[in-house]
């Protein structure tokens, strides 16, 4: 009886380990769509940079994009947290592919000709919780201020 209970938790750990994995490309998105939310404007520069972003990196056609944007949005509107994203992210993906993506969320911040504190402090928080380290972040931001201003 015990080894027949202790078998039937095992099977359900594991299906719930198997069905908790996030789609990288929504975890990407989540994340990115929680930085152009982060100063409470949806500029269309920001969701235009967002949409190719994701098309690029991702290869999406257009109907599959359209479906992960609106997901995204929806992900990041209800979601209490967005640890899974996280974690998903930072269990799944190399450490440039994360430097990266703090890039991608600079380049978002800077979409709009401006940098807002509350778009740089949702960027800092969540390169934190990617584990990417404050030096990186602080090159990245540099990188893509610089590329907004044109220098």
């Amino acid at each position: 009886m015990m080894a027949s209970l202790k078998r039937w938790i095992n099977d359900v750990a594991q299906q719930e380990d198997a069905s908790s994995g996030v789609d990288l490309s929504l975890a990407t998105a989540v994340l990115l769509c929680e930085v152009i939310r982060a100063d409470y404007r949806l500029d269309d520069s920001e969701i235009h940079l967002m949409r190719s972003q994701l098309k690029e990196q991702f290869e999406l056609e257009d109907e599959a994009l359209d479906e992960l944007m609106t997901l995204a949005r929806e992900e990041a509107e209800g979601a209490v947290d967005h640890h899974r994203f996280v974690r998903e992210l930072r269990d799944r993906t190399g450490y440039q592919d994360r430097v990266a993506l703090v890039q991608q969320m600079w380049a978002l911040a800077f979409a709009d000709g401006e940098k807002d504190a509350l778009e740089e402090h949702r960027i800092r928080a969540l390169a934190e919780l990617l584990h990417v380290s404050h030096s990186d972040f602080v090159r990245t931001r540099i990188v893509e201020q610089n590329r907004a201003e044109g220098v």
